[in-house]
């Protein structure tokens, strides 16, 4: 008998130990034994290559994973999980009132009530009050995988009516829902486990709604410093009013604006486009109007918000008014491949500052604005080398220098020109359109989805090798550009209310062919799960010049 039983156990290897449970285990129950062996609480895990939450039970042997709040999915369910919070919240105390979490402000997230201009700092002590209250009361947060009728009745007698919206639209037959109490709420992402795991974080008035601040990815149990982001809030402000424009806030927006109807996508990506050719004739008619003394146009940004197309499409923008800017690409200027310098890893740091000759940089640059003929080097990919094949170059007064790259906001790159003769331009792909109220879209992944696709048409390189190399990308945003946006003249958001619709049919068979044997197959599958809940359209209409063309391909401006 007690062999019989024996043969029943499932066979786990949890972080490089073998256990053996019964079936239908909770991941919860095995996380208890584990506490002791992490500093912060489990918050999730992956279960033979599969992000899920810690009431999933065990039905098959295999490898569990736990994380905390110091990995970067840990980080993703933390937040999350704090936006149902702040949402349970609202409805106990404010039920009448419509919570929206607009977007990202370092590491915050900007809300709002609906219709509302102003919001009480009393109501906020109130909300951070209440949310203190359950995190002290240690609430499970209980998911359930309901069929689409119950689930959608459940989402319609909690007030979701945008929820309900999207989903109606979306042809799944099982719907999760998380509930706490009496309060009930749909989640894109995971959720943890209980309230008692969510101690830190902070409500902040801010413009006319509020800041729900998070911890410090780097020391989990204090609240990041408050965002000093004046000209990033600017920008979000802009593209919610463009959104406001094209009538489509939400994904329940987008299809209602154009389900079935081609030709509305087909409005929908004119109107995106113009609004883009707008702001571009616009920073263009600011350059012109001190282009004697502008004398150098710096265009930065993270990697795939699409600075190239842009700077070509500004550069047109400039002779139409009678300007001749001439680029130059600071990639010419590497230093040869042997004197890279290293990262704390000990691998070659393209992305650091100092991979590129800045005296000699700046030498040129002294000497193109004074009207000197300067020979200028090419940048040999294949050799590593700099190489001088006689390219010469000579600029007038009338011809400002458009320089093109991640360092472009760093006043070490230019550090030869006075700043006022610079005009700072940061581009970036800030998402505008949310899953709904409570689901934002990371502008990150955006970028990391056009980044697949332009990866494998121009590149010849796998997703799998893509998401290797993105951490690795992200390290170097976060230390050599996001530090230096503020310095921004102007700031431009790249991305386009229609993009993941296009990027959809592209970069869905890329994804689906990292292995589950894959470290990597998590992101994968997120960006998968993001996608799923796009309508797919043609990219026939998408214009020849359209920053979307520099990943899918086509594109009238890099002849690709």
């Amino acid at each position: 008998m007690q062999e019989s039983k024996q043969k029943e156990l499932l066979v786990l290897e949890v972080h490089g130990k073998s256990i053996q449970v019964q079936p239908r285990t909770t991941l919860l129950s095995i996380a208890a034994s584990l506490e002791k062996d992490f500093v912060y609480p489990i918050l999730g895990a992956k279960y033979n290559g599969e992000l899920v939450d810690l009431y999933r039970e065990v039905t098959v042997g295999g490898k569990i994973e736990f994380f905390d709040i110091t990995s970067l999915e840990g980080i993703r369910i933390y937040r999350q999980s704090l936006v149902f919070l702040l949402a349970k919240a609202v409805n106990e105390l404010f039920p009448l009132r419509k919570l929206k979490v607009q977007h990202s402000l370092g590491k915050s997230y900007y809300c709002e009530f609906k219709g509302m201009d102003y919001t009480s700092p009393l109501d906020l002590m109130a909300l951070e009050a209440k949310m203190k209250e359950f995190v002290e009361a240690e609430e499970p947060i209980i998911p359930q995988d309901l069929s689409r009728e119950n689930a959608l009745r459940i989402l319609v007698a909690q007030g979701h009516e945008e929820k309900v919206a999207l989903l109606e639209n979306l042809n799944w037959k099982k719907i999760r829902i998380y509930t706490s109490g009496s309060y009930s709420n749909y989640s894109y992402r995971l959720l943890v486990p209980d309230t008692g795991k969510l101690k830190v974080f902070k409500l902040e008035t801010y413009a006319k709604g509020f800041l729900l601040r998070f911890p410090v990815p780097g020391n989990p149990t204090e609240v990041a410093p408050n965002p000093n982001l004046p000209k990033l809030g600017q920008v979000f402000r802009e593209s919610e009013e463009w959104v406001s424009i094209l009538g489509v806030e939400n994904l329940a927006g987008l299809y209602r604006h154009c389900q079935y109807d081609q030709q509305k996508y087909n409005q929908l990506i004119h109107i995106a486009e113009a609004l883009h050719e707008k702001k571009i004739a616009r920073i263009a008619d600011e350059i012109y109007s001190q282009h004697e003394q502008f004398r150098i146009v710096l265009v930065a940004g993270p990697s795939s918000s699409g600075k190239t197309t842009f700077a070509q499409r500004l550069a047109i923008q400039l002779r139409v008014l009678g300007l001749q800017p001439v680029p130059i690409s600071l990639d010419d200027y590497f230093v040869n491949r042997e004197n890279t310098p290293f990262d704390e890893w000990g691998e070659p740091d393209f992305e650091a500052l100092e991979a590129i000759d800045l005296e000699l940089f700046n030498q040129h640059l002294r000497e193109l604005i004074a009207g000197l003929v300067v020979e200028v080097p090419v940048f040999n990919f294949g050799t590593g080398q700099r190489e001088w094949p006689g390219k010469k170059l000579q600029v007038n007064p009338g011809q400002p220098l458009i320089i093109e790259g991640i360092h472009g906001l760093n006043e070490q790159l230019t550090s030869a020109v006075s700043r006022k003769n610079k005009y700072k331009i940061y581009i970036s792909a800030l998402t505008q359109i949310t899953i709904d109220d409570h689901n934002r879209i990371q502008t990150t992944d955006t970028r990391l989805i056009r980044r697949i696709v332009r990866d494998y048409q121009f590149r010849g390189q796998s997703a799998l090798g893509t998401l290797k190399r993105w951490p690795s990308v992200r390290r170097g945003e976060e230390k050599n550009i996001f530090p230096y946006q503020e310095e921004a003249d102007m700031m431009f958001n790249s991305a386009l209310l229609y993009e993941l619709c296009v990027l959809k049919k592209h970069a869905g068979p890329l994804l689906n062919e990292v292995s589950i044997e894959e470290k990597e197959y998590t992101d994968a599958r997120r960006l998968l799960d993001l996608l799923a809940y796009f309508p797919e359209i043609t990219d026939k209409n998408v214009p020849l010049n359209s920053i979307l063309r520099e990943f899918i391909g086509g594109s009238s401006i890099h002849g690709q």
